[in-house]
């Protein structure tokens, strides 16, 4: 094989296994959420490397689910939790 060939498939190998090892569940905190917005509830779980994060990504995600537009997305993501179970 020639050296540049060599080259691209050790970099394919590399790339394949840094996603590999992204893809495996390295988050240390879950919690799941509850949020009502509009007469409307919503509960998403999610995970995270940090509670922070964690707890952001469930309620950006639970508000997606309940709100239309910026602005009451907004809203609805600085408003506070129905419902905040830690689950890990």
């Amino acid at each position: 094989m020639k050296k540049p060939v060599l080259i691209g498939v050790v970099f394919v190998l590399i790339v394949l296994g840094v996603i590999v090892y992204t893809s495996f569940n390295l988050a240390s905190h879950t919690v799941e959420v509850c949020m009502g917005f509009g007469g409307q509830t919503a509960c998403r779980t999610a995970s995270g490397s940090s509670k922070d994060f964690a707890l952001r990504t469930a309620i950006n995600n639970a508000c997606s689910q309940i709100s239309s537009g910026v602005t009451d997305s907004g809203i609805c993501e600085r408003s506070e939790p129905l419902k905040e179970t830690w689950i890990k």
